[in-house]
């Protein structure tokens, strides 16, 4: 079998994993493989390189993609769509596909196999937030990043009895900043599950400083609270997302002016997706990257690998892109006893 795999949308820490676990695999059973560059732009425009073992032995640590990254939608007008991946397909000899991505990537992956390409998925986002998965690689390095940065910015708070506000990433779905938060012992967590107002989250703030302490909250890129009037238009992507920024240097302007205590935003941003992956996303990516090969070699087009348990699994495409996950009410629960 010669095999194509693609890794589409943000770069995130274990692709390369997945990626070594690949091809390795893919060698022992006798199998090709050739990459496809720059996510769905490479079977769009014929972009490929074979991939051997040789190719992604020291792989394991390092993040990003060896094989780059965009956010191409290839069903957007004009790109081509399946026609042109297929054409490409033929062309290079490829029988079948790994692509490796969040829901805009498996999206347009379930919609080729709907039409009848051999295509299986590897779910990869920071934000945790596909369905059908207990976790996703990247977000354990995400999180590890976003509380070391709490712990550092605590001191610093402490140091000058400042408000401090970190802006994490999750646009829809406010798991970074709820594990983070909770880890770094956030005094407010801000999530976009559970809006808020400026007055409620100023209660928690001037409760910190009523006990003596200096308050850090901890925001997602997508929060929603009450009177915001921030996320410029910045454009949108090939998938119609809005580019999100700004309710952190908001939230810490709005606390200063209401409660008179000096305030700091903090804006993580890339950094959290850069460098290297834990090991726990290194051990996971891995046993992605090798069920991945067997789903292909068992017939398991339309699927996604999955993790449930410590198992791997495997689910329908449809079924991994249907919803996004998002933090549940009692998660937040558990986190709001230590607020303020």
């Amino acid at each position: 079998m010669r095999i194509g795999v693609l890794t589409g949308g943000g770069d995130c820490p274990g692709l390369n994993a997945v990626l070594r676990a690949v091809v390795v695999t893919a060698e022992r059973t006798g199998d090709e493989v050739l990459g496809f560059r720059d996510g769905w732009r490479g079977p769009l425009k014929g972009m490929s390189r074979t991939l051997t073992a040789r190719d992604v032995v020291d792989l394991l640590p390092r993040g990003g993609t060896i094989l780059g990254s965009s956010r191409t939608n290839p069903y957007a007008s004009g790109e081509g769509g399946s026609e042109a991946v297929r054409a490409t397909m033929g062309a290079q000899g490829i029988d079948a596909l790994i692509v490796i991505g969040g829901e805009d990537t498996l999206g347009a992956a379930r919609r080729l196999a709907d039409e009848g390409v051999a295509v299986v998925g590897v779910p990869k986002t920071i934000d945790n937030d596909l369905a059908a998965t207990d976790y996703t690689f990247g977000f354990d390095t995400a999180v590890h990043i976003a509380t070391e940065a709490i712990d550092r910015l605590r001191t610093t708070a402490e140091s000058h009895r400042r408000a401090l506000v970190v802006e994490v990433m999750g646009r829809h779905a406010g798991w970074i900043a709820l594990h983070a938060g909770m880890a770094g012992g956030a005094n407010a967590i801000v999530v976009p599950e559970r809006p808020t107002s400026v007055a409620r989250i100023n209660g928690w703030v001037s409760s910190c400083f009523r006990n003596e302490y200096a308050p850090v909250i901890v925001v997602s890129e997508g929060a929603v609270i009450e009177g915001m009037q921030v996320l410029a238009e910045t454009g949108t992507d090939a998938f119609g997302h809005r580019r999100l920024g700004g309710v952190g240097t908001w939230l810490a302007e709005e606390i200063e002016r209401a409660t008179g205590a000096e305030s700091r935003a903090v804006v993580l941003g890339h950094v959290q997706r850069g460098g290297v992956p834990t090991a726990y996303d290194r051990v996971l990516a891995t046993r992605f990257g090798i069920a991945a090969v067997a789903a292909l070699h068992e017939g398991a087009s339309g699927s996604m690998v999955a993790l449930r348990g410590t198992d791997i699994v495997r689910v329908p495409l449809a079924e991994a892109t249907s919803e996004l996950k998002t933090v549940p009410d009692a998660r937040l629960d558990e986190a709001e006893i230590f607020f303020g």
